[in-house]
């Protein structure tokens, strides 16, 4: 901080009134949204900042072990796959890992009634 200068503190009822003296009116946050893509919409067009007040602090644990494993397919292939996956409207990951997971099931399917 500059010499002569210090930042103003204020506790949190203070801040909460400096706040409401300021604020302009907000529409109120839908108690559920339907979607993610309605929630993404309402906060695409609104500010957080404006809606500060009703937040609460969280804490949770995040715990990702998603694996991604590379594999090498010709370009041809790679192409038709990226354009069926486009006509139904999904990414080519989730595509491939549909296919493959029926597949599996069906080869272990057969083999266990070879069994």
């Amino acid at each position: 901080m500059r010499r002569g200068h210090q930042r103003q503190r204020y506790s949190q009822r203070e801040k909460k009134t400096i706040w409401q003296k300021g604020k302009k009116e907000r529409d109120p946050i839908p108690e559920n949204f339907k979607s993610v893509e309605e929630a993404a919409e309402f906060w695409d067009s609104h500010d957080l900042g404006d809606y500060w007040d009703l937040t609460t602090e969280a804490n949770f644990d995040v715990d990702i072990k998603r694996r991604v494993f590379l594999t090498d397919l010709e370009p041809e292939l790679a192409k038709g796959l990226a354009e069926c996956a486009h006509r139904q409207g999904v990414s080519t990951e989730t595509l491939i890992n549909v296919w493959l997971s029926e597949k599996l099931r069906t080869v272990t399917q057969d083999n266990s009634l070879a069994a």
